[in-house]
């Protein structure tokens, strides 16, 4: 990235592109955000069980500048108003991550102003600095989502340690799969999450992955096993799946708990943010919210809509990476995979 002239005022256009959602939004560094609009692509993808790559960026291609029409249009904004658009440059799928890349990039070019390419997890990461009250640098931040699970010391923008991480399955990918073996089809985990509220606690009891090791690196593949072979082994009616559901569930946001709670003490932080889709799973958030009560800290979670991808968290760390003096050259680039800690 190089420097260009810092200015107070941005408004930024941010897309988001990288996965299965097609997100736009206007962030204003004074007013906030302004409009945002988000297509999914759930239904595309339910007949083939997950995300087909392919379908996904054709479907970015023919929604993408319908939404930014939407988007203006809903704000009241002109083109000439825009003075930046931000993008997700990855981690993601590479075709999807080219469309929105290469829209961002006209765009800012046909507008004449500066375009940024965001990382998507640092996007996750800020979600909550969209709310109010915004929780203030340094934090601990748990990201949570199908394809990662991190414990991430955070101490500005750009600023961004990995204390832990999963060394097999996402916490989010266990579930989606836990919830297909028990035939809940796709996306999964809030399925399984719904069908968790009607399980009877205790009938089984799952363990909770590498809570008897030092450390704050995750695992939750065999968890995901574990479910498989209990479900092998019962008659699988309904209230035999919400009670396997319940209890992996319960290992689940108990892994997660005792480790953020680990981390907090390690770093010594009282401020634990939490981001991605698995955010929003309602169990997860009592429990941390329990937790931090009795460490003497707070949480802070993004709103419902803003745990999955979306342009808004976009435009916001675009907005951040601009005023602090970024911009992308001419050439496209994307990084299908791509670390926090290199930004």
């Amino acid at each position: 990235m190089v420097n260009h002239k810092k200015s107070k005022a941005m408004l930024v256009l941010g897309i988001e592109t990288s996965c299965d959602e097609t997100g736009i939004a206007l962030y204003d560094a004074t007013r906030g955000l302004i409009a945002h609009k988000l297509h999914s692509q759930v239904d595309l993808h339910t007949p083939y069980g997950g995300v087909v790559p392919e379908l996904a960026s054709r479907d970015h291609i023919r929604r993408i500048m319908p939404l930014v029409a939407e988007t203006l249009a809903e704000a009241g904004v002109a083109p000439v108003e825009i003075q930046g658009v931000a993008y997700t440059a990855g981690p993601g799928l590479i075709g999807a991550l080219l469309v929105g890349a290469t829209v961002g990039r006209t765009l800012g070019w046909a507008w004449r102003v500066p375009t940024v390419g965001v990382h998507h997890l640092e996007g996750h990461l800020l979600a909550p600095l969209l709310e109010t009250p915004a929780p203030a640098y340094p934090f601990l931040a748990l990201l949570v989502s199908g394809g990662h699970t991190l414990l991430i010391e955070v101490g500005g923008l750009g600023q961004y340690r990995i204390l832990g991480e999963t060394m097999d399955d996402a916490v989010g990918e266990a579930f989606d799969k836990t919830a297909k073996l028990l035939g809940l089809g796709y996306p999964g985990g809030a399925a399984l999450a719904r069908l968790a509220e009607r399980g009877q606690p205790g009938r089984f009891v799952f363990p909770r992955p590498m809570v008897d090791r030092p450390g704050l690196d995750f695992s939750f593949s065999g968890l995901k096993t574990y479910a498989l072979r209990v479900s092998e082994q019962q008659v699988l009616d309904e209230q035999t799946k919400a009670d396997i559901a319940l209890a992996f569930q319960t290992a689940a946001v108990a892994t997660l708990e005792l480790k953020c709670r680990r981390a907090l003490r390690a770093v010594g932080l009282k401020r634990l943010v939490v981001a991605g889709g698995v955010g929003a799973n309602h169990a997860l958030r009592i429990a941390l919210q329990e937790m931090t009560q009795k460490e003497e800290a707070e949480v802070y979670f993004p709103r419902m809509e803003f745990c999955t991808d979306n342009g808004a968290m976009i435009a916001f760390a675009g907005c951040q990476r601009l005023l602090a003096g970024q911009h992308d050259p001419l050439e496209i680039q994307v990084h299908p995979r791509w670390s926090l800690e290199d930004l």
